[in-house]
């Protein structure tokens, strides 16, 4: 089995995708149910290992350290308009289940009907 690691990426990508800040209340609704059925389905196929939405890019804070004092500011910065909405992390046969994993990921509703999936192999298996 390879393990991957599915980036949720809304806003600021290729795909054209508006950040989930601009979306609709029932765009919201839909999508996140997409995301609990594609877990399931995961469940069921002893595919699924982990998934997690996070939290608004306000929340966020940015740590730099050099083995001192860590230095902690708000982050991301405000003129950016990218946001990791979520991950997913997934155990499976081939790339290519990894590959058709993430498609149906981007595939869940949302404006434009599109979002963009990074796909990254976390055990050495190439992405």
């Amino acid at each position: 089995m390879m393990r991957f690691m599915l980036l949720q990426n809304y806003g600021g990508v290729p795909d054209g995708t508006p950040p989930m800040s601009e979306w609709t209340p029932v765009e919201i609704e839909a999508h996140i149910e997409a995301q609990h059925v594609i877990n399931d389905e995961l469940k069921e196929r002893g595919e699924f290992v982990d998934a997690q939405a996070l939290t608004s890019p306000e929340q966020a804070k940015f740590v730099v350290s050099g083995g001192a004092s860590p230095v902690v500011t708000d982050g991301p910065f405000a003129e950016s308009k990218e946001l990791l909405a979520g991950y997913r992390t997934i155990d499976v046969e081939t790339l290519e289940r990894a590959l058709e994993v993430a498609a149906q990921a981007s595939a869940a509703p949302g404006p434009g009907g599109t979002s963009g999936v990074l796909a990254r192999s976390m055990d050495g298996s190439r992405a």
